[in-house]
Formats: C-alpha cells, structure tokens, sequence
C-alpha cells in the first residue's frame, strides 16, 4: 500500500548522507593510506603510470557519465536519474575502497594494518597461472596481507550498484538508493571474497559476475517493494524526444569505453596477448550488437520501427556477454557471435519479458536490467563454459563445469538472498518510500525555479 505522508527527506537524507560519510573519514584516516611508490617490476616491461590513469579515466567517464546520461530516459525524471546515480557511485566507490581492501587478498604487499590506496592491483595472472587455471590447480597461496585498493576495481564494484539502482529507478528515493548501494556493494564484496578464497576464482573472471549479481540483486529489490500502483503503465514512465538523445549520449560513452571496462584489469605485461584479445573481442560483439539489436527492434515492432529505448540498451549487451567470457574467447568470430546471441535475447527481452515479469512475477524492472546485464552475462557464462568444456579432456571437463556451475550459483543466491533482505529493509516505512502519484517525478525531490509562486 502506497503511503499517505508528504514525501520530504529534510530528516532522513542529510542525516544518513552525514553520518556515512563521517564513518568513512574516520576509516580512511586509520586504515587507508596514499601508495606512493607503485610496485613496477622492472624486468616485466610494466606499463607506465600514464596508461593505468588513462584506463581508470575511461571507466571513470563509463561510471559517471555513461551511467547517469543512460538514466535519464524518464521524460520527468532527468535530475533524479543522472543526479542519484552520482550519489550512488560516489558512496560506493568509497565503500568499495574499504571493503576491498579489508577483504579481498592480495600479494606485493606487507601492511596488515593499512590499506595502500593504488591504481591497480597486480593480481592479473600471468601465462604459468592460466595453465594452471585450464586444469584447476589455481591457488593463492602467494596471496598474503591486506591489499592496495584498487580504484579501478572500487569503480566496477560501483558500476555494479549502479545496474541494480537500475531495476527500481523512479521507485525510491535517494535514501533507499544509498542504502542499497552500500548492502549491494557489501554483497558483491563478499561475494568475490568467497569465490576467490573457497573455489579460487579467476579475479579477471569472478570481477565481471558483477553483471548477473547486479542485476539480480535490483530486481529482487523492485519484487519485494513492488506495490500495485507501480505498474507498466504508469503516466510518468515514458520518453520523449529530448530525454531519449540524452540517453543515448549515455549509450555512445558506455559503447565507446566498453573495451577498457573489461581490460582495465588485465595489468601484466605477460598478459599483453590477453588484453589485446579482451579488446578486440569486445570491440567485435558490440559492433554485432548494434547491428543485431536495430534489426530485432525493427523485425519485432507492430509498425516495423525501431525502439530507441531497445538500441540504447541491447547494443550494449554484447559487452556484457563476452566480458564474463573474456578469458576463454581467443578467436574473433565466437566473439561476434556472442555479440549476436547476447542482442538478439537482450532486445527480444525488452520487447515481451517485461509486461510478463510484471504479470507473472509483480515484478517491475524499470530500466530492464534483466535483459541487459543478467541474461547476457548468463549467457556469457556458458560460452565460457563451452569453451572450456571443448577445449579440455574429459576427467578436466567434468571439475572444471562444477566449479564453473558453483561460481554461478554462489553468485546467484547471494544476490537474490541479499536483493530479498534489502527490499524489506526498504520497505520500512520509515525511509518515507515515495507516494504512488509521485514515482518516476523529478519535482518529490528537486527545485524547479520556473515553478515557484511568488506571493
């Protein structure tokens, strides 16, 4: 039932927004310190701090600007799309920060009680370590001490915040978005951490799980808060002409610099084969999924149109697919299929899943994050599975598809039992959640200066 109170956040969003950030200072003055020396084999060739900064300011660019042009596809909801989405990223990347680095384990590094903040985290895995991962022999026993936080990973764990703020954007405000970025954020962490220690997972590969646990996690959200007046005709949930360019520019940047987001993190020199591989592979299914995700958007339309809403988001699909499968695509060609594959599922998706999810499930997904992130990392999943499978003998095969089936599921029930624990946190009335007739409404939290009555 929607509530019946005037929906101010005068005592609740300056008041969590100060005491979080207070908490986070007093944590970064005892435990986070500045790297000031990177920890730069000599003898490997290792790239130049330059070249880190140039890759952390392209995801930087795909996180803040990317993320938030692409949330503003409302026709009245622009301010709160692109201007909760710098929030959003904002906190968690400082959470992120922390959480990494007490958690996740790293070598180079002998400070137990510090936090060293880095530009990377040279945990990417030379050619011995691949080898080893083809046959299930990773380890980390080199692994020791609390690692430099990598800025670049704190930003993919924002990034991964972000695709759940998706599932129930113009549905909640700004409080309940925080705290869901910090408990998303929180689990994806802890997630990571279990893969890494318990099946020693591939970082290159469990990282980019943040798609399907994002994903998951938001829409388990929206399930749980989902009330009757949200439904998929809701007056405010529409785009216009102005709204839908904006969203695309958010699409254009998330395209262009999609190659570095599943690169940034393939640091070593011994790896340059691999991250030339990542690149290319990425640039070749995204370029299918454009194609493919205007031709399925034309071929299902009653009137043979295209649907801007279905280009901006499905062409980004083949990025999300052959990210997950990264580390086991080495040919162009199985890269541009999954760019096909991961198109045509994301804009057959958006064109009949989502009135069916809100029919069979009450469940309201507002920027259709299922289709773009989770089905396409999904199906990232078993491409890399299939691959491996192909690539293997039969005693490898049969443990390296369940250890691959069990990264999957670990991930997928931490996000749904987080997404459930969150959305009835959510729901406690005293976070003020919106009033029907003000969801997807830019004017329940902005000012508008064209619209104020002087007397």
């Amino acid at each position: 039932m929607a509530p019946h109170y005037d929906p101010s956040l005068r005592s609740r969003l300056p008041l969590v927004a100060f005491l979080l950030e207070t908490i986070f200072i007093l944590l970064f003055v005892f435990f986070v310190k500045i790297e000031q020396h990177e920890q730069i084999d000599r003898e490997s060739d290792s790239k130049p701090f330059i070249s880190l900064y140039a890759e952390f300011q392209d995801i930087h660019v795909m996180v803040f600007m990317g993320f938030g042009f692409l949330a503003t596809f409302l026709v009245r909801y622009g301010f709160s799309g692109s201007g909760f989405n710098v929030l959003l990223a904002a906190m968690a990347i400082q959470w992120a920060i922390l959480m990494n680095g007490f958690l996740l384990p790293q070598r180079h590094h002998h400070h137990r009680r510090e936090i060293h903040i880095n530009m990377k985290r040279l945990h990417c895995l030379p050619v011995r370590f691949r080898i080893q991962y083809k046959v299930l022999l990773i380890t980390f026993k080199a692994l020791h001490g609390r690692p430099p936080a990598d800025l670049i990973e704190a930003e993919l764990c924002a990034a991964s915040a972000l695709v759940a703020m998706g599932a129930v954007l113009g549905k909640t405000n700004p409080v309940q978005l925080l705290l869901m970025a910090l408990v998303e954020v929180t689990g994806f962490v802890i997630s990571q951490w279990t893969l890494r220690t318990l099946l020693n997972a591939d970082p290159l590969y469990s990282i980019m799980l943040l798609h399907i646990f994002g994903a998951l996690f938001g829409v388990m959200v929206s399930w749980v808060l989902h009330r009757k007046g949200i439904n998929a005709k809701h007056e405010k949930e529409k785009m216009d002409r102005n709204t839908g360019l904006f969203a695309m520019f958010g699409t254009l940047f998330l395209w262009m610099f999609w190659p570095s987001f599943n690169s940034a993190l393939v640091y070593h020199s011994l790896e340059r084969e691999l991250k030339l591989t990542v690149i290319y592979g990425t640039y070749l299914s995204l370029a299918v999924s454009v194609v493919m995700a205007m031709s399925v958007s034309m071929l299902t339309s009653p009137k043979g149109k295209m649907n801007m809403v279905h280009i901006q988001s499905s062409a980004l699909s083949g990025g999300v697919a052959i990210g997950v499968a990264m580390t086991a695509v080495h040919a162009p060609w199985i890269a541009m299929m999954i760019g096909f594959c991961a198109a045509l599922l994301s804009a057959l998706g958006f064109q009949y899943m989502k009135d069916h999810m809100l029919f069979a499930f009450e469940c309201h997904d507002t920027c259709g994050v299922l289709n773009v992130h989770a089905i396409p990392g999904i199906l990232g999943w078993f491409a890399h599975l299939f691959i491996w499978l192909a690539s293997s003998e039969s005693t490898i095969a049969v443990r390296f598809a369940v250890y691959h089936i069990c990264v999957l599921l670990i991930t997928v029930c931490m996000s749904l039992v987080l997404g459930t624990a969150t959305g009835i946190l959510l729901k406690w009335s005293f976070w003020r959640p919106q009033q029907d007739r003000k969801c997807f409404d830019d004017q329940a939290f902005w000012e508008f200066p064209n619209m104020v009555v002087h007397k």
